[in-house]
């Protein structure tokens, strides 16, 4: 072809940049949607694994537990950045309420995984405690194992620099599957020298609490003899997967926690805390994170905030629990919540993607 008929049908600058920019934003919105899947565990005693992943499909919102989701169930995956995350929901808790998280992550490129964890969940929660969290990491390999293996999501996925966020007792789990190790008697020996002052941590947030009166002292007396009983096993415990490369802890259970494994990290770790979690009180748990893991990453620590501040959508809850999670007066969600999240989101894209 001549150069004339080049210049003929050249398309003037302004215009290429705008048809581009059209173009862009019309891919942009055929992957704006995020699918659905959920898969069956695939080994004895494993829980479901939910999967969050891009899709261009279009479809009605699904409704699963108290709430509606912008979801396209069974829809057809599209390529996104070829990464994993997984994300531990905390106890008694499910997949569900890290929805928000979950959805911002696909819309970054992001497959993620939720696994149920196994009767430590809002349906049954008969092994909540050390238990579970003997279990929780090794759940956490079972997932990638079974996302990678399916059919739909494995050929888009790289097996390695896998990410790994979990809250509350999901942050406990993460920060196990990020080189740190617990023993039932380190939280024994924590909660017979602070029972007072991290009550609910040590006793569980169904059984009872202290309320200033007269019956506290038999309650504290009561909860010491059973924590000396129940948490005598020195043993560590610990699991890691060499497939996870980068991992967030938001308002972790982290008072049994070995200090020394907590100051060598084996890759990078971010942290949420929340200075109103009467949950989990802050100084003994992610404070205690931060203090002893100099090299990780706050990510935030919110000032108004209590153990439930990243719940996301916010669930409704009864009695005791939702004396626990409810947010303070003071806590602005609509503005902080789609802040932290989005700094969870930019932290995996740092560490994860090339």
């Amino acid at each position: 072809m001549s150069s004339g008929a080049v210049h003929r049908f050249a398309i003037p600058p302004a215009l290429h940049c705008l048809l581009w920019t059209v173009l862009v934003l019309l891919a942009t919105a055929a992957q704006a949607a995020t699918g659905l899947a959920e898969i069956p565990g695939q080994a004895d005693g494993q829980g479901p694994v939910v999967v969050f992943y891009p899709t261009d499909a279009a479809g009605p919102p699904v409704q699963r537990w108290q709430f509606t989701l912008p979801l396209v169930a069974g829809a057809r995956p599209v390529r996104g950045n070829g990464r994993l995350v997984v994300i531990s929901h905390g106890s008694p808790s499910n997949p569900w309420v890290n929805a928000d998280l979950a959805i911002a992550l696909t819309k970054a490129g992001f497959v993620v995984a939720l696994p149920w964890h196994l009767r430590d969940n809002s349906s049954d929660s008969s092994d909540a405690g050390p238990v579970s969290w003997k279990r929780r990491p090794h759940e956490v390999s079972a997932a990638i194992d079974t996302v990678l293996a399916d059919a739909r999501f494995g050929p888009l996925l790289a097996a390695d620099r896998v990410g790994a966020y979990g809250m509350s007792a999901g942050g406990h789990t993460v920060l196990m599957l990020a080189g740190g190790r617990w023993s039932p008697a380190a939280l024994r020996d924590h909660c017979l020298a602070h029972l007072e002052e991290d009550f609910v941590a040590c006793v569980g947030p169904t059984t009872t609490s202290l309320n200033g009166g007269w019956p506290d002292g038999l309650k504290l007396a009561v909860a010491r003899w059973v924590i000396g009983w129940k948490m005598d096993d020195p043993t560590w415990y610990g699991h890691t997967d060499s497939r996870i490369a980068a991992v967030v802890a938001g308002v972790p259970l982290a008072a049994d926690f070995d200090p020394d494994t907590l100051a060598a990290m084996r890759m990078p770790l971010g942290l949420i805390t929340a200075r109103k979690d009467v949950w989990l009180a802050p100084r003994f748990h992610g404070e205690a994170v931060a203090r002893a893991c100099t090299g990780c990453e706050w990510l935030a620590d919110i000032a108004e905030g209590g153990h439930g501040a990243l719940l996301s959508p916010q669930p409704q809850r009864e009695g005791r629990i939702a004396e626990l999670v409810g947010d303070p007066p003071g806590f602005d969600r609509a503005t902080e919540v789609p802040t932290v999240i989005a700094r969870v989101v930019d932290f995996f894209e740092r560490h994860l993607l090339p």
